[in-house]
């Protein structure tokens, strides 16, 4: 296999005008958003193309593939900008416009689904509040708007017409409709004109399209916990827990040659989750694939016949499983893994052929790399980085890591190792992960635990009790142990790094957002003589507050998902709630928010400083008043990382 440097494609820097290392500050290096992502090739190979920025917004270059010069650049005006988008035929681009309002956690999406051609040619208004209604085969009269949030579900490479929309209806939910009940259409991708073709049995639905776009498998939820999973038979949905098929949280992903078969995700006996082929009329199923430790991290999906072809776990490291080893894509997969060792390999994009192929190359050191992948010549050819301005070479060590817990359960997690240093009494920084249901750490890059590592420090990652990703029975052994099992997993692996002799037991901050802000001030209550200082980031510190302020509490998945997993007990709340507990504190504090939060609105923070003020313990304090979950701007972002930075090197002695 040939590896080829072209550098040609990104000769585009007027485009996004980035600084150089050497005349940016540390914070700015890692606080910046990548420069090119979602790159892409057309269904025909004939262009390429890339999300990037300018002065702060997102736009759509589309570049000759042959010369790599630009063709055409799409961008929007006033507080617009490009979201997602998906080649939809050999010569038009389907994209997401987007609205920023000042800063916000994410840009805002109301739907809006626009077209155009590679070369600018013939755009369109496709779906929408402000298009007319123009559907076929319904009652709904023409040109009357729809209120609906659109989101592609199957650009449909192959067909030049149409593509396939998933679209949420506005006021889905209300007291007289059902919750989150989505629609697919099928939309002519030059006039807008749409035909309704399925409607979802269930809430927050994951529609499985086939080759010739019919719906014919949908999952969905209603509490956020668990998923149901049901078929059409003779234009009827069937739920699959009639069969008694034996298996949970099903959802699926793949079609196989029988057409009463597809392969799913599921779980048996609340284990971590296989991939299985379930046949609907029979009610039997067939493992195909699944590892004892962890959920598959992705599945691997030729998009041309729509064939399952590999599984990818992160059990530490990640791995893969070929499970159709006569798939092009199959092969070509091994290849590209064995000729960039050390990285994970994501296919992308591909033309309709299957000739060329985009990929993405990343590890811990690296945010990522795309190339082009010519299957007939064996050639890679590189393209971009994402953060070239970082030097993999000069970044910190991703080490996955398990232990054994108080009571006897297995936790994984991460640490991350300052390079060029002897891995020994190391100043700690302890990072807990969001969630804490359903998402977990990976082995990968993060900006902020490499911005750490840089100035000397370690960073720790748990996956506690509650973390997705392990099967659902340890998901839910974090139920209603926020406050307490949960933590004591993050304070044992905190103890566990420091009897290994990486951790100075002196030198141990923690540092986390949303819940892992939360737990950023209940770890440091429970082990008051453990951490020095904590930073807390857009945390939730009042649990009964999240009953009444918030964005999950206003629907009533949300509501039902909260009494699940918090519980309703005044006194068991109250116990858990950093707010309340102060008077345990020993740790010096920084709280950090965003004024626009709202998943862990302002409130939170509120009720947290009245607990401290109460005993009058000191703390310092950042609040972007219009920054919401999480610092959408780099700048933002950077000011954080700043006083950050001053924060910890003060009280670990950096």
């Amino acid at each position: 296999m040939k590896l080829i440097k072209s550098f040609s494609f990104f000769c585009l820097c007027v485009l996004s005008c980035n600084a150089q290392a050497n005349n940016t500050d540390k914070a700015q290096l890692f606080s910046r958003s990548a420069e090119f992502s979602q790159v892409k090739i057309s269904p025909s190979g004939d262009y390429l193309s890339a999300i990037t920025s300018k002065d702060g917004k997102y736009m759509l270059m589309i570049l000759d593939a042959k010369t790599k010069k630009p063709v055409n650049v799409v961008r929007f005006p006033s507080n617009a900008q490009v979201g997602q988008y998906e080649w939809v035929n050999d010569e038009r681009v389907v994209l997401a416009k987007e609205y920023l309002k000042g800063w916000r956690d994410h840009p805002i999406y109301y739907g809006e689904l626009m077209a155009i051609n590679a070369d600018g040619s013939k755009a369109a208004y496709l779906f929408g509040y402000l298009g007319g209604e123009q559907q076929t085969g319904s009652h709904i009269k023409k040109n009357t708007p729809i209120r609906a949030t659109a989101y592609i579900l199957d650009p449909m490479p192959e067909d030049e017409r149409y593509m396939l929309v998933k679209a949420l209806p506005w006021g889905s939910g209300g007291s007289n409709t059902p919750e989150n009940i989505q629609q697919v259409y099928r939309v002519d991708v030059y006039k807008g004109t749409r035909k309704k073709i399925a409607t979802a049995p269930i809430s927050y639905a994951n529609f499985l399209p086939d080759h010739d776009g019919n719906i014919r498998f949908v999952s969905g939820t209603r509490d956020y916990i668990s998923s149901s999973l049901y078929y059409l038979d003779d234009g009827n949905w069937v739920d699959t827990d009639k069969l008694n098929i034996n298996l949970s949280d099903m959802s699926p992903i793949a079609f196989s040659d029988d057409k009463n078969s597809v392969y799913v995700l599921g779980s048996e006996n609340n284990q971590p989750k296989g991939v299985y082929l379930v046949n609907v009329k029979t009610g039997t199923k067939k493992l195909i694939s699944q590892d004892k430790v962890v959920d598959p991290s992705n599945v691997w999906i030729n998009q041309i016949n729509k064939a399952l072809y590999a599984v990818e776990y992160e059990n530490g490291y990640p791995t893969y499983e070929f499970v159709d080893n006569e798939d092009k894509l199959a092969t070509t997969l091994k290849q590209l893994l064995g000729a960039l060792p050390g990285h994970q390999v994501h296919l992308v994009s591909q033309t309709n052929d299957m000739s060329k192929l985009v990929i993405k190359a990343f590890n811990d050191r690296n945010p990522g790399d795309y190339y082009i992948f010519d299957t007939n010549t064996k050639k890679l050819e590189y393209l971009v980085s994402q953060k070239n301005w970082l030097d993999p070479d000069q970044m910190a060590e991703v080490k996955p890591i398990t232990f054994t817990s108080r009571d006897g359960t297995t936790i994984n997690g991460y640490l991350t190792l300052p390079f060029g240093k002897e891995a020994k009494n190391l100043p700690l920084v302890v990072n807990p992960h969001g969630g804490p249901h359903g998402p977990r750490d990976w082995w990968g890059f993060d900006a902020q635990n490499q911005m750490i590592a840089s100035e000397g420090a370690a960073v720790l990652q748990v996956n506690f009790r509650g973390s997705g990703g392990y099967g659902s029975a340890f998901e839910h052994a974090g139920h209603q142990k926020w406050g307490s099992d949960i933590q004591y997993d993050i304070i044992d692996a905190t103890q566990y790094v420091i009897e290994q002799g990486i951790a100075d037991k002196d030198r141990i901050c923690i540092v986390g957002g949303s819940f892992g802000g939360y737990s950023a001030l209940q770890s440091p209550i429970l082990a008051p003589d453990l951490f020095k200082c904590a930073i807390g980031f857009a945390g939730v510190y009042d649990l009964e507050v999240m009953f009444n302020e918030g964005d999950v509490q206003d629907r009533r998945a949300g509501q039902r998902y909260l009494a699940q997993v918090l519980g309703e007990d005044p006194k068991i709340l109250k116990a858990m709630s950093p707010s309340q507990n102060v008077d345990k504190l020993k740790a010096k504090l920084l709280l950090v928010h965003g004024g626009e939060d709202e998943r862990a609105p302002i409130e939170q923070l509120e009720a947290l400083e009245e607990g401290l003020k109460k005993h009058n313990y000191p703390y310092e304090k950042l609040v972007m008043d219009d920054e919401g979950h999480g610092f959408y701007n780099d700048e933002h972002r950077a000011k954080y990382y700043r006083q950050m930075m001053s924060f910890l090197k003060q009280n670990l002695k950096l």
